[in-house]
């Protein structure tokens, strides 16, 4: 079945992870919502084989990604960068090329700097974005809502986990919706 060309599916995802880093996350003040819709997307990544492309921004100085991060990838296996927007280095870019999809599920920090970059970068070079408003986030509540709308106004698609989980699943059958059920509950 045709579907409107801003719902996002399985086959044309990647799910970005931006800079969940310990000195960052220490600092959002939804840290715990976010941390754990992040978590929960990695999970669901995998119930529908969505590659993810995780990234942190000078660890030697921020730390690495929070344990409830790696605990959930699958493999951890961060691009390294010291630039805020992710495709300021080649090995970002590549990563996105070696899995033939064209839409970026963002989730991240901090929303209107590394995200937000990222995500205007993202657009310029043709990617359908969609940014999980509850998956990013900012040390402050203004920052993170002005970059938001911001980023709706360039043309990303900002949603909810729980509404991004639904439109991916598509189907309340088989074993892929009971996997899902089991993370929104």
């Amino acid at each position: 079945m045709e579907r409107h060309a801003s719902l996002a599916n399985a086959d044309d995802s990647v799910l970005v992870v931006i800079d969940p880093q310990e000195k960052l996350v220490k600092m959002i003040h939804n840290r715990e919502e976010v941390v754990a819709t992040m978590t929960r997307l990695i999970a669901f990544a995998s119930i529908f084989d969505i590659p993810i492309v995780l990234t942190e921004h000078y660890p030697q100085g921020l730390g690495y990604s929070v344990d409830e991060v790696k605990a959930a990838l699958p493999a951890y296996e961060p691009v390294l960068k010291r630039i805020f927007s992710c495709f300021g280095v080649p090995e970002f870019a590549a990563a996105l090329a070696a899995t033939g999809r064209k839409r970026l599920l963002v989730v991240g920090i901090e929303t209107h700097i590394c995200v937000s970059q990222t995500v205007h970068d993202a657009l310029h070079r043709g990617y359908l974005v969609q940014v999980v408003s509850d998956g990013t986030g900012t040390r402050r509540r203004e920052d993170h809502e002005t970059a938001l709308a911001r980023l709706r106004q360039e043309g990303a698609v900002i949603t909810t986990s729980e509404a991004l989980i639904y439109e991916v699943t598509y189907r309340a059958d088989g074993e892929e919706f009971k996997k899902v059920l089991n993370l929104v509950k």
